[in-house]
């Protein structure tokens, strides 16, 4: 007992339920301090989990660490990722039933990691057909893509999402992974044309222009120069060390073939992608890029602008690129993991939300991702954490009422 009692003043309290103190906000602070001072980045808050990014590798996600959580009661083991995925599979299939899992937090939180860690697990613990291996393969694959598009290093994180996804996982009676479908929402396509100090484009950009083989580059009109196109280079750190654009490009271009992206579909991504962050200087290269994404040029037209219009003009029509070329993406990873069954399917929703955001210039699209963040960080405290502080006060009025009829018997006899 002693021992115990030591090793909870040490490591803290892995449920903020059975937290003595559990209003007061110190108490809160002070056990998720206690837990990560010793690398216990996960606590529960009853059946909720509180995640805190450790910004460093932990050796917590291996198959190993799988296998321990799978078919095991919630609260059996110390609190984990894999437990809630775990949970809320087999909480499915039990009810026969559609779950939902909502990751929340600011900017930086590791809602992106969580999201891809549930993904890796289903993968793992789900059975296995050749059919099944390749949905999964897909499933698992869209994450790099959507990323490379999707993502970029902000102040706050090498690998921000910069957009909202919220993806329906498909399983059939039996439990197998049988389909999937993705829904994006708010595209900040802001940044392709605008990027505070400190920070990047989106991640697709640098990984073509510095890994892109030099058939597509030559293909395509461009210099295996970042420094050569001014969208890349205005938060003036355009080479990161932790990120290894090369590489990326590798991974990105690997999985694009495995979710049915052919040769012509992939030059077509690059094309349109190339066009989107407005590498066009001149009428030369405007006509360029219009041969690139169609067969047939029909007519430009000139128009004469003042400088400010022009611009105005330039960055909306990339912003307006990149966000259909992002839609036909996102529909295309969608055909490729579609469940062709038409028999009844139960889901598991995963909603991996928008970061909230404060930048040194903050547009119209900036305030309502950040209105949508406290939306729906709003409904999820209040479906999700008062019903939990409800039940908390149920059972310490029912503790209370038996304590005080104890207190009753015990004067009564005596």
């Amino acid at each position: 007992m002693e021992g115990a009692l030591t090793t909870r003043d040490r490591v803290g309290i892995q449920d903020f339920v059975l937290l003595d103190a559990h209003t007061s906000e110190t108490a809160f602070l002070d056990n998720l301090k206690k837990r990560f001072s010793e690398d216990l980045i996960y606590t529960y808050i009853g059946t909720l989990l509180v995640s805190l990014n450790p910004y460093k590798e932990l050796d917590i996600y291996s198959k190993k660490q799988m296998d321990i959580y799978m078919g095991v009661n919630f609260f059996e083991l110390p609190p984990h990722i894999f437990a809630l995925a775990d949970n809320a599979y087999h909480t499915m299939l039990t009810e026969a039933n559609n779950h939902f899992i909502l990751i929340s937090g600011e900017s930086g939180a590791g809602k992106t990691e969580a999201s891809k860690k549930i993904l890796q697990y289903y993968a793992v613990s789900c059975p296995s057909t050749t059919l099944l291996d390749n949905v999964r393969d897909r499933m698992l694959l869209s994450n790099p893509v959507l990323e490379a598009f999707g993502n970029s290093k902000t102040l706050k994180n090498d690998n921000s999402s910069r957009f909202g996804k919220y993806m329906d996982i498909q399983f059939d009676i039996q439990g197998d992974a049988v389909g999937g479908h993705i829904l994006s929402y708010l595209l900040e396509k802001s940044r392709v044309v605008h990027q505070n100090h400190g920070e990047r484009n989106f991640h697709i950009f640098y990984q073509l222009v510095k890994g892109g083989e030099e058939d597509l580059l030559h293909q395509l009109g461009l210099e295996s120069n970042c420094q050569h196109y001014s969208y890349l280079v205005q938060g003036e750190c355009a080479n990161v060390t932790s990120i290894n654009d090369k590489n990326d490009w590798k991974t990105v271009r690997n999985a694009l073939s495995v979710i049915d992206f052919d040769e012509s579909d992939i030059q077509v991504s690059c094309c349109h992608t190339v066009c989107g962050n407005s590498f066009c200087d001149d009428i030369h290269s405007i006509a360029y890029c219009a041969i690139l994404c169609t067969t047939t040029l029909y007519i430009i037209l000139l128009y004469y602008y003042t400088v400010d219009h022009a611009i105005y003009a330039r960055d909306a029509l990339a912003k307006a690129i990149y966000g259909r070329t992002f839609t036909w993406l996102v529909n295309k990873i969608n055909d490729s993991m579609e469940n062709k069954d038409s028999s009844r399917k139960t889901v598991i929703g995963l909603l991996d939300i928008y970061g909230f955001e404060v930048f040194y210039v903050n547009s119209f699209e900036q305030f309502c991702i950040n209105y949508c963040n406290e939306k729906l960080q709003q409904l999820f405290i209040q479906l999700t954490l008062k019903s939990e502080q409800e039940e908390y006060e149920q059972i310490t009025h029912i503790g209370q009422g038996f304590q005080a009829l104890v207190d009753f018997k015990w004067n009564s006899t005596s």
